[in-house]
C-alpha cells in the first residue's frame, strides 16, 4: 500500500501535539473511504518525481499499448499529463468520447472519480476504465452522499411535496446520486445544458406546479433559474443536509420552485465580486468570463458566462488584443493564456489568489507513468467498477439527459 507523502509526516503532527481529525485525514489521503469522492490511497510504488525519464517512459508504455488504450484528460489536469491524452475536455464529453471508442480495452481517464463512474456505466462491459490515483475526486460530489439524499426525500415527502419534485442532478455528482436522479423521475446535466433540463423536468408537471430539486451545486442552479430562466431568488430555497428537515420549513419547500442542494466547487465558489471589481480596476476595458458554478453575485457581475467549452470556444472567437480574466481552474486557464498569447490576447486569472483543483492535480505524471507502465505489463489497476443497479438507473437517467432536444 502507497503512502501519500505530505509537508508534514505523522510524526511532526505528534510532535506539534496536534490530532488529526478523520476529515483531515481523509483529505490527505492517509484513510481510504470507498463511499469518498476523496482520501482513497492508491496502491503500487510509484516513479520519483524527480525522475528525469518519466516523459519517455509514459510514451514507451503508451506505445506497447497500441489501440488497447485511449486516454482522456479533462481540461483541469496538469500540462504534463494533458500532453499524453488522445482526447480533452469536460466530463461528459470524454465519457462520451470513451463510449465511442469500444474497442479499447483500457479507458484511462484523467480526472476524477466521478467522471470515471460516468465513463464504466456508458462504455461496454468489456471495457476497463482505470482512474491513475483513486484520491483524485471531486468535493462538491462528495457534499451530497446517498444518504443524506434519501433522507431529504423522505423530509419532502413528509412536507406532502415529493410528488410534485423532479430531481436534477449536475454530472458532477456520484453514480449513486446519478441513479437516485434515474429513480425518480429525473435527469442529469451539464453546465452546458442546465437551461433545457431544468425547463424538461418543469415541463412534467403540466400544470406548472412542478418544483425541482437540484443536486449538488446550488450556484448551477440558482444562476440557471434566475439568470437564464427568469426567476426570483425568492423561488429559490437551499436544503442544507446537516441540518433537520434541511434547515427548512414545511412552508419554505412548499412555496419554493427551486429546491437547492447546499453544495458548491471548492475552486469556483472562492471567486468573489471584490475579484472582479479588482480586476477591472487593475485592467480598463477587461472582460470577465466565469464558470457558471461561481456564486450568483459574481455571475451578476461578469460579461460572460458559460461552460468549460464555452469559456474555450469564447476565447478563440475574441479579438486580438482584447483582455480577460477568467473565473475557473487555473491549469486552464494558464493553459489558455499561453496558447492565446502570440495572438495579443491577455488572459489573467480572476482571483489574486493561486488555486488549483487540489483532487484534479493529484493525477499527476508519476501515476500516469505508473498506471500505462502496470497495464503495459498486464497488470489492471485502479479500475474504477458501478454495481449493475446504480448503472441500471444511473444510465436512465443520463439516457434523459441525451434525449434533451
Amino acid at each position: 500500500m502507497r503512502v501519500v507523502t505530505t509537508a508534514q509526516s505523522p510524526v511532526d503532527l505528534v510532535d506539534l501535539e496536534v490530532q488529526p481529525t478523520p476529515l483531515a485525514l481523509l483529505l490527505l489521503g492517509r484513510e481510504a473511504d470507498p463511499k469518498s469522492e476523496r482520501g482513497v490511497e492508491c496502491p503500487g510504488d510509484l516513479p520519483s518525481p524527480s525522475d528525469p525519464d518519466l516523459v519517455e517512459r509514459a510514451r514507451a508504455a503508451k506505445e506497447k499499448l497500441g489501440d488497447k488504450v485511449f486516454v482522456l484528460g479533462h481540461h483541469y489536469q496538469r500540462d504534463e499529463v494533458i500532453q499524453f491524452a488522445d482526447v480533452t475536455g469536460d466530463s461528459f464529453k470524454l465519457a462520451r468520447d470513451a463510449a465511442a471508442r469500444p474497442d479499447a480495452e483500457y479507458i484511462v481517464f484523467c480526472g476524477v472519480h466521478f467522471m470515471a463512474e460516468s465513463a464504466d456505466i456508458l462504455t461496454t462491459d468489456d471495457q476497463k476504465v482505470v482512474l491513475p490515483d483513486l484520491a483524485a475526486g471531486c468535493s462538491m460530489a462528495d457534499m451530497a452522499t446517498a444518504e443524506q439524499v434519501a433522507e431529504c426525500w423522505d423530509v419532502l415527502t413528509e412536507a406532502g411535496i415529493a410528488e410534485q419534485v423532479v430531481p436534477v442532478s449536475y454530472m458532477n455528482s456520484s453514480a449513486d446520486i446519478k441513479a437516485f436522479t434515474g429513480k425518480h423521475g429525473g435527469t442529469i446535466c451539464t453546465s452546458s445544458n442546465a437551461k433545457r433540463a431544468l425547463e424538461w423536468a418543469f415541463e412534467q408537471g403540466g400544470t406548472g406546479a412542478t418544483k425541482v430539486l437540484f443536486l449538488p451545486d446550488q450556484h448551477l442552479g440558482r444562476n440557471t433559474a434566475v439568470r437564464d430562466m427568469g426567476f426570483s431568488l425568492d423561488d429559490c430555497v437551499v436544503y442544507n443536509p446537516h441540518k433537520p428537515n434541511g434547515g427548512l420549513t414545511v412552508e419554505q419547500l412548499r412555496d419554493a420552485k427551486m429546491i437547492l442542494w447546499r453544495g458548491h466547487c471548492s475552486v469556483h465558489g472562492r471567486f468573489s465580486l471584490e475579484s472582479v471589481e479588482d480586476v477591472r480596476a487593475r485592467i480598463p476595458g477587461v472582460n470577465v468570463l466565469v464558470h457558471p458554478e461561481c456564486k450568483h453575485e459574481v455571475v451578476a457581475a461578469a460579461d460572460y458566462v458559460g461552460s468549460t467549452e464555452h469559456i474555450i470556444k469564447t476565447l478563440e472567437a475574441a479579438p486580438a488584443g482584447s483582455k480577460w480574466a477568467i473565473g475557473t481552474e487555473l491549469n486552464l486557464v494558464r493553459r489558455l493564456a499561453n496558447r492565446f498569447a502570440a495572438e495579443g490576447k491577455e488572459i489573467v486569472f480572476l482571483d489574486k489568489t493561486v488555486c488549483f483543483c487540489s483532487t484534479m492535480n493529484r493525477i499527476d505524471l508519476p501515476h500516469l507513468v505508473w498506471t500505462l507502465e502496470s497495464l503495459a505489463e498486464g497488470n489492471l489497476v485502479n479500475q474504477i467498477e458501478v454495481d449493475r443497479e446504480t448503472e441500471q438507473f444511473a444510465k436512465l437517467a443520463l439516457e434523459r439527459m441525451l434525449a434533451l432536444p
